[in-house]
């Protein structure tokens, strides 16, 4: 039998390597020696023996033999060579015994080259062995802040606390993503018992997903179980037999395939006009008579506690007025004070087929949710998400901020400003370094000094920044149910209480009306169709979802200028984020001579303050327990502030 396996494995690494020939690859083993200096190996970190997935084992460390075995290990030398003879041996050595002698490896951002073993990985390769023991040595590359060697880095600090070396992710932050979905804390190690749950858990993944197709895709398995427990959730994962995971990773396919798309979200920033959905039936049967269609939107708070859900459900009214007779709404307020998945389930047996989430912490079951009913189409408020089977919706609040500091620079002459933000979340950030270049940009020495409400509160917030001595605060961005809540937006601090001067509007019923509209003609349909993006929509002044009012207190010139700042923006003339961009740690950002603006995706993700912003971004741990529930979703993460830059 050993000369018979000898003779299938020289057959497969011959087509192999006419294989690599034909789209031109390499067709030998890679030599570890020939892109890694030898002083480089020499002072590499010993890991002892672990098992290494043999995947991962790729090559070898010197040029020795490299010729003999194809890139997929098999032997390549005729079956009369002395190294048949050998691999043969260790194949009757396998089937008897098994090869226990570990090979000994190099890994380098991890892949495995052989160092001495290269016929026993070959043999235990042919037997389609999952893992290999090895005494790996372990070369760390130089950290010169290419994403590649960032996430090598990322799978280090992962790898120690875990001691799980076979899954591997292709984006930053998955690892830290996985270690709070599994309910970890960021630097907990696991216990022996997790790690051999995890493993028999991702190898029954890994199954279900191969037999849907997983080989075809370019992403890796950790990218699709990654995606899954997005979806689903690690605990709910573990618990399904091998043909429920397989029938569930089918559901949540077009989530798995996302994960190959470099730039995985599709960025609207426009409503844009669509083809109509054409109606076949209409065109051999009478028009029957329409029915209402039912909406839904589903809140966190309730309007008479939250100034954040009264802003909704004002658009929610808007709806009902402007569609009476198409379109009937139903609200349902307190969700998360009851069991979520179940408020969502609720709305659609009631007939909704439309559904607002309007919080980004009621994301996650929105989601699931939004996989066991395609018939469903739900949307949820947050930014930056990337999923298939739901869609998202802001708006670009920092544009109305830029003119908003604008007003607030030509008003404050020689005194400094404060700002008040909630959430370190994507979308806000961009809003605070909009505030801090509209001041700057009518007045070069303005100072922008940053409180977070989320950390000891509103009221503490602005007492800081008027124990400065500032004046002028941009505040919360909506009229707020608390006492005192109708000062909101750029204020005048006074003895008698703040004066608003400049007011950020959210029009959420415009912004609900037009997405509506798009419903009914057929254009939301086609839009997903024609992507295989997460899409999100990020509107502002151009389509009336934001807007700016100013006060009478506001000198006419001031308010003149206003105007034109706004026309100027909704014309595409003025870019709040346009030419060279300086940050608190000395980046430049867009470059020193450029006068083209960021990109939107360079927007939504802003991660890092401005100059003459005085301030930063607020640790996890000083959150409320609400901030960090929200930050856990889409806030940005505090720690990799200082590793980015730009030029």
């Amino acid at each position: 039998m050993p000369a018979q396996y000898y003779r299938d494995a020289l057959r497969l690494a011959i087509k192999e390597r006419r294989n690599c020939i034909t789209s031109g690859q390499y067709p030998y083993l890679p030599v570890l020696d020939d892109f890694i200096p030898e002083e480089r190996a020499a002072n590499g970190i010993d890991l002892g023996v672990i098992l290494v997935p043999s995947d991962f084992i790729v090559g070898t460390k010197t040029a020795t033999r490299t010729t003999a075995f194809a890139r997929n290990f098999m032997p390549l030398l005729p079956e009369n060579t002395e190294f048949a003879l050998k691999w043969r041996s260790l194949c009757q050595s396998h089937l008897e015994e098994g090869i226990r002698d570990p090979v000994r490896l190099y890994e380098y951002m991890n892949r495995y080259y052989v160092q001495e073993g290269n016929k026993r990985v070959s043999v235990l390769k042919y037997f389609d062995a999952v893992s290999i023991p090895g005494h790996v040595t372990r070369i760390l590359p130089e950290r010169n802040g290419d994403p590649d060697v960032e996430l090598y880095y990322e799978f280090i600090e992962f790898n120690k606390i875990s001691g799980i070396n076979f899954f591997e992710l292709t984006k930053q932050g998955g690892f830290a993503e996985l270690q709070r979905l599994m309910g970890k804390a960021p630097d907990a190690h696991w216990t022996e018992d997790e790690r051999l749950k995890f493993s028999s858990t991702f190898y029954q993944f890994q199954s279900a997903y191969e037999a849907n197709g997983g080989k075809r895709l370019s992403t890796s398995v950790g990218d699709a179980m990654l995606a899954y427990i997005r979806v689903y959730g690690y605990q709910a994962l573990q618990a399904k037999s091998d043909q429920e995971m397989k029938q569930s990773v089918a559901k949540v396919w077009e989530e798995i395939t996302l994960q190959q798309e470099e730039r995985p979200i599709d960025l609207k920033l426009a409503p844009e006009e669509g083809k109509k959905a054409p109606n076949l039936l209409s065109i051999v049967l009478p028009a029957a008579e329409p029915k209402e269609l039912k909406v839904a939107f589903i809140n966190d708070k309730s309007p008479a506690t939250s100034g954040w859900t009264l802003a909704h459900e004002l658009g929610r009214l808007h709806v009902q007025q402007v569609f009476q007779g198409q379109i009937v709404t139903r609200a349902y307020h307190d969700a998360l004070s009851e069991n979520l998945p179940n408020v969502i389930e609720q709305a659609i047996e009631e007939g909704n087929k439309v559904i607002f989430t309007t919080s980004p912490r009621m994301l996650p079951s929105s989601l699931r949710v939004a996989v066991e009913h395609p018939e469903v189409n739900i949307l949820n408020c947050s930014l930056n998400k990337s999923h298939r089977y739901i869609r998202t919706y802001y708006a670009r609040m920092y544009e109305v901020k830029f003119i908003i500091g604008a007003i607030a620079g030509s008003l404050a002459q020689d005194r400094p400003l404060g700002y008040i933000c909630n959430y370190p979340i994507y979308g806000q950030i961009a809003g605070i370094n909009a505030f801090a270049l509209g001041a700057k940009m009518v007045n070069p020495r303005a100072k922008v000094y940053l409180e977070w409400s989320s950390v000891a509160g509103m009221g503490d917030a602005s007492k800081r920044l008027t124990d400065r001595g500032i004046e002028l605060i941009s505040l919360q961005d909506m009229i707020s149910v608390d006492a005192g809540g109708f000062s909101y937006g750029l204020a005048q601090m006074t003895e008698k209480g703040p004066l608003n001067l400049a007011m950020p509007i959210w029009q959420w019923g415009i912004y609900y009306e037009t997405i509506l509209r798009r419903v009914l003609n057929g254009t939301f349909r086609t839009e997903y169709e024609a992507s295989t993006k997460a899409l999100n929509y990020y509107w502002g002044l151009t389509a009336g979802v934001v807007d700016l009012r100013c006060s009478g207190l506001i000198p006419e010139s001031t308010r003149k200028m206003a105007d034109f700042l706004k026309r100027s923006i909704c014309s595409g003339i003025c870019e709040p984020f346009c030419g060279p961009i300086y940050t608190q740690n000395g980046w430049t950002i867009n470059g020193e001579n450029s006068n083209n603006g960021l990109s939107p995706e360079q927007i939504v993700s802003m991660d890092w303050l401005v100059e003459n912003v005085e301030g930063s971004l607020p640790s996890y741990e000083q959150l409320t327990d609400e901030g960090k529930a929200t930050v856990d979703l889409v806030g940005v993460d505090p720690s990799k502030k200082e590793q980015k830059g730009g030029s």
